[in-house]
This record gives C-alpha cells, sequence and structure tokens, in this order.
C-alpha cells in the first residue's frame, strides 16, 4: 500500500516542532541539575546538549525540506532545498551525533574500567569522517555505492558500541542495568534495520546502475549539478522507498539525541563489586 506523501511530510514536520520543544525541556533539566551532579560530568553533558542541539535542528530543517540526494528529488521548490547544502548541514549534524555517542561512550569506558568501551569511543568520530567521506562521494557522483559503504561504516559503528555496553554490563549496578539495556536494544534494532534494509536498498540501486550501465558524475560536474534546485516530485512510488528510514532518523534518533545529555553518570553506578576494587 502507498502512503500518502503530503500526509507524511506534515507527519515529519509535526515532530520536528515537538522536537524542537523536546530541545528545550532538555536544555531546562540539564540547567536544573547544574549544582546537583559532578562539575566534569556537566560539562561534559553540556558538549553532549549542543551537540543534539545541531543535530536536532538540522533534522527539523530535513523534515520541513525532505530531499532525495542522488536521485535530486525534493518537495519545496526552494534554493533551501538543494542538495549541496542539506549534505552540509547533515555532515554536521551526523558528526555532531557521533561524538554524542564516543563521549558517553568514554565516560563509561573511563568510570567502568573497559579497555574495549576506550578503544571504541575513539574510533567511533575517524569511523564516521570516513563515512561521511563516502557520502560526499555518492552524492557528488550519484553512485550508490558509495552510500552502501557509507551506511555499512554506520552499521559496523552500532555492532561496536552494543559490542561495548555488551562487556560493561557486568560492572553496572542492577538498577541501572536498564539504562544499559535500552541503549543496547537500540542498538539492536539499528543494526538489524540497517543491514535488512538500508544498505540492501542502496545495494540493489548499485545493482541496477550497473545493470543499465549507468554514466556518473565527475566531481566538478556533481558539484555543479548539486547546487541546482531539485526536481519537486509528490510520486509516492519515488518517496515509499525512503520513508522508513527518515521517519526513524527524524524521530527516534532525534529522541536518542536528546536523552543522551542525562544518561546516569557510570562513575557512581558501578556495581559494588567493581567499586571495591
Amino acid at each position: 500500500m502507498l502512503i500518502d506523501v503530503k500526509s507524511w511530510w506534515v507527519f515529519l514536520s509535526v515532530f520536528s516542532v515537538i522536537n524542537l520543544l523536546l530541545l528545550v525541556l532538555s536544555v531546562i533539566i540539564l540547567n536544573k541539575r547544574k549544582y546537583s551532579i559532578d562539575k566534569d560530568i556537566y560539562r561534559r553533558r553540556k558538549i553532549i546538549l549542543w551537540c543534539s542541539g545541531i543535530y536536532t535542528v538540522v533534522c527539523a530543517y530535513r523534515s520541513f525540506l525532505p530531499r532525495i540526494d542522488l536521485e535530486r528529488y525534493c518537495l519545496v521548490d526552494s534554493v533551501w532545498s538543494n542538495v549541496f547544502l542539506g549534505r552540509t548541514v547533515t555532515t554536521f549534524a551526523e558528526l555532531a551525533f557521533i561524538v554524542q555517542c564516543a563521549l558517553i561512550m568514554y565516560e563509561a569506558g573511563k568510570g567502568l574500567h573497559s579497555r574495549l568501551a576506550i578503544i571504541v569511543a575513539y574510533s567511533l568520530v575517524p569511523l564516521i569522517v570516513l563515512a561521511e567521506g563516502f557520502s560526499w562521494y555518492a552524492m557528488l557522483s550519484t553512485n550508490n555505492l558509495g552510500s552502501v559503504i557509507e551506511e555499512s561504516l554506520w552499521a559496523l559503528s552500532g555492532v561496536l558500541i552494543v559490542a561495548s555496553y555488551l562487556s560493561l554490563w557486568p560492572n553496572v549496578s542492577k538498577y541501572h542495568r536498564k539504562f544499559l539495556a535500552s541503549l543496547i536494544l537500540f542498538g539492536v534494532g539499528y543494526i538489524a534495520f540497517m543491514l535488512t534494509v538500508d544498505v540492501p536498498m542502496y545495494w540493489h540501486r548499485w545493482q541496477e546502475d550497473v545493470a543499465a550501465g549507468t554514466q556518473y558524475y565527475n566531481a566538478l560536474d556533481g558539484l555543479v549539478n548539486s547546487v541546482r534546485q531539485c526536481t519537486v516530485s509528490f510520486d509516492p512510488h519515488i518517496w515509499q522507498p525512503e520513508m522508513p528510514w527518515m521517519t526513524l532518523y527524524f524521530t527516534f534518533a532525534v529522541w536518542l539525541s536528546i536523552w543522551l545529555a542525562h544518561m546516569p553518570d557510570y562513575r557512581l553506578y558501578r556495581s559494588s563489586r567493581l567499586a571495591r576494587t
């Protein structure tokens, strides 16, 4: 069954407003906790909150002005809908998101004495910088192979994060394992989605392009093409494959980003066994 594109667009726009309000609420809550948590933790949480602000605002922009990069489709005939601008702000947003994940992972690794978590924390940002490079290659060239590699690297980051949190499990107090369990479940769901929906979608598109003998843009031609206004279309056949990842990206991922600023301090939630060592 095809979903009405305008209704889906309204859905994304409404939730973007809600997410912006949640971001404001997040700022208020963190400010109220300023004197009740460790200064180092509060300083790190402020950085995470700033990253969350970048991610939430960019996701709102992308929800109001949806676009499909490689095919150059959009829903609004506006200079703000051009693919180059969208890819630029998305790069900053996604790097901000992975910085959040890295900071939380580093904090947990230090607090719970996990070498694996610390190594993963240091590897996340370089891994996603590489992914963003392939994303730019895909956008400029319109070659879906770049997207296959990009999304595979994001999936790999999810695997590393879940593996790290699983390694922390024995050293977290039973009462606060619910926080860790939430992250692990989110991570497992994310990995499953990436490997069964997202990566295969781009893989099939690349295979179709190869079979059709598609000619790709070089970097300069792709750059020139990407700054032009995109093709406006409300055809559900075009947007339906994009709806699952866009919907999850602009809702659940934003909620996780906002929530990360309020994660517990793992140094306070160690198991009694670890606290005695």
